[in-house]
């Protein structure tokens, strides 16, 4: 499909682009070319191809939350630069 430069200048004002004539002509044959590609695609057969919404299917890669017993309080703890009393203690963020 051609567009005329018309319609490219109409499309620049809706997307509130200024466009110089170089430019207009420049976008008139890109666009033309893209709308090209859709009416090619639109001459696909598609009526065997069930719909979706994603080209591959979709596995979650996270895996089940399962309960375990949590690491001693000593062993966590162990690396902390400051502790008090079981807990890590760090320096006030609000005042």
């Amino acid at each position: 499909m051609k567009l005329n430069s018309e319609e490219v200048r109409r499309v620049a004002i809706l997307a509130r682009l200024g466009l110089s004539e170089a430019e207009l002509e420049k976008f008139r044959a890109q666009l033309s070319d893209i709308l090209g590609n859709f009416q090619m695609l639109q001459q696909v057969d598609t009526s065997d191809v069930e719909p979706t919404a994603h080209s591959v299917a979709l596995h979650t890669v996270l895996r089940n939350d399962e309960a375990k017993p949590s690491l001693p309080v000593n062993e966590v703890l162990a690396n902390a630069p400051q502790q008090e009393g079981g807990h890590f203690k760090v320096r006030a963020v609000l005042e």
